[in-house]
């Protein structure tokens, strides 16, 4: 073992090297192109683990102005790093209301604080329909995770994003990474038919369910089932102890029923105590042996990459949509049309086509 220990330590550091001289070429690049030096200086802030830094780097991310969209560009070629990236492991939780997210994501990171890593939760709060403002709890349900140095919690509105995540989720994965923290945790909204976007972000994906599997079982979209890694009954603790367990072995009956996992791995079924701390170790187990499983067979690079190209195509999407609504050319029927269709004089799906063939057109 240790024969095989030193080569593998040269080869890191040889790599983290190499990494480090393309990130200064890309700093001279950019300072020979006038980028601005507060932009050098903000990439160095937050790879020194700036937690102000980061936050404000997250906060640009969210925001929709082209010039922080130009800065968010820069910041993201300045901290590229495949060796921070292959160290982290991004894990999606997500669970019905009242399922006790937040309290088992506290023991969680705290659990892998302890074994020596850096966690940070992004943490997405339901928006306001109204205002659009998001309750924001998480940070007060985590006064203990909040007060560690080793984590960084940040919650974010849904701002109306169908999925249990943010427009910017993505890129704040990637800031909190160049961070130099190793566990992302992602927190989703809640559990339903459109809370399966957080798949498509995260390596490992973590479902909570309640005991008394029975009307769960049965509510529960199929579709996000399939998609769980890992299924953890919470609250097995006092009274609802047998009812934990009984869940439990429901779940596991079904997931036979289920397709085989892409990953080539059985989906675990697990009870827990998120408030006593109970079964969190096992959990934390449970994951490094996915990992592991992923890394030999290379699943993990595999999901990685075909996540990346969903991101460039939601990219893709996002950006000509927004560019041509709000191009002084095409306002004016973007207007005229939302017009008509809240004045019920065109179909819906007819005013999208008209629209999509008038920025089509040329002007």
């Amino acid at each position: 073992m240790a024969q095989k220990a030193g080569p593998k330590k040269n080869n890191n550091a040889a790599q983290a090297s190499s990494e480090d001289a393309i990130r200064q070429a890309k700093a001279r690049i950019l300072s020979a192109h006038g980028a601005p030096l507060e932009i050098l200086q903000w990439a160095r802030d937050i790879e020194n683990g700036s937690r102000k830094a980061l936050g404000q780097a997250i906060t640009l991310a969210e925001s929709r102005l082209t010039e922080d969209r130009d800065k968010l560009e820069e910041l993201l070629d300045l901290l590229q790093s495949s060796e921070r990236r292959s160290n982290s492991w991004r894990m999606g939780i997500t669970g019905v209301p009242g399922v006790g997210k937040s309290t088992f994501i506290e023991s969680f990171g705290a659990a892998w604080i302890e074994k020596g890593h850096r966690v940070a939760v992004l943490a997405v709060d339901p928006s306001s329909e109204r205002s659009g403002g998001s309750l924001l709890g998480d940070q007060t349900r985590m006064e203990s995770l909040t007060r560690n140095p080793d984590a960084f919690i940040r919650p974010s509105p849904s701002a109306r994003t169908l999925g249990g995540v943010t427009r910017a989720t993505h890129e704040s994965i990637l800031l909190c990474e160049a961070a130099g923290f190793d566990r992302i945790l992602v927190e989703t909204v809640g559990v339903g038919q459109s809370e399966t976007s957080v798949r498509q972000l995260t390596d490992a994906f973590i479902l909570l369910m309640l005991p008394g599997a029975g009307d769960d079982l049965q509510g529960i979209k199929r579709g996000i089932m399939e998609m769980a890694d890992l299924i953890l009954v919470n609250k097995c603790d006092g009274p609802t102890t047998s009812q934990a367990q009984q869940a439990a072995l429901q779940y596991r009956q079904a997931i036979h029923l289920l397709p085989a996992a892409e990953g080539g791995h059985l989906v675990d079924v697990q009870t827990m105590s998120a408030l006593e701390q109970t079964g969190i170790a096992e959990t934390c187990g449970a994951i490094e042996e996915l990992m592991q499983l992923w890394e030999d067979n290379h699943w993990l690079e595999k999901q990685r990459s075909q996540q990346a190209v969903r991101q460039f195509n939601d990219h893709v999407r996002s950006l000509l949509f927004e560019q041509s609504q709000f191009s002084p050319e095409h306002q004016q029927t973007w207007e005229r049309l939302q017009t008509e269709v809240q004045r019920q004089q065109i179909s819906a799906f007819a005013a999208a086509r008209k629209w999509l063939n008038s920025i089509a057109s040329p002007t």
